[in-house]
């Protein structure tokens, strides 16, 4: 398989293609990931470098003597996670236009993760469209839900 996906930032000023080769990413449940996205874990597809197309380009964060993190400065979206001398990067799957077809292959900063968060199948679900104080208030003010 080889296919070209889209994808960004939630406000648009960062938009992005990529060729991907597989459907494969990864949980990332390291402390430097939680910080830096607020999360108890993000997804993440690793890529080639090379085969990224930047319409425009992230700002990136020197998160750690090691490595980077590209985001969007307007919007705050994080989109990467490189190592410099990487040939690699690891784009969020959440910035994909089609996040749903990516699966999860295996788990990484296993040392903190929170696995209470991981399997949430017995919880009570919600529709954001069917809460009134979330509903009401996109269609007073944009007159629609959003994607």
């Amino acid at each position: 398989m080889r296919e070209t996906v889209s994808g960004g930032c939630q406000c648009g000023r960062v938009r992005y293609r990529v060729t991907i080769h597989d459907d494969d990413a990864y949980l990332c449940h390291c402390r430097m990931c939680q910080r830096a996205t607020g999360g108890v874990s993000i997804a993440f597809k690793n890529v080639r470098k090379a085969e990224v197309v930047w319409e425009q380009e992230p700002d990136r964060y020197a998160s750690s003597p090691i490595a980077s993190r590209g985001f969007c400065r307007e919007c705050g979206t994080p989109l990467t996670f490189e190592f410099p001398d990487s040939e690699n990067l690891d784009l969020t799957v959440g910035s994909f236009d089609a996040p749903g077809r990516f699966q999860p292959r295996h788990h990484f900063g296993v040392e903190s993760w929170h696995p209470q968060w991981l399997d949430t199948r017995g919880l009570p679900e919600y529709r954001a469209d069917e809460n009134p104080n979330t509903r009401d208030r996109w269609m007073k003010i944009v007159g629609r839900l959003p994607d």
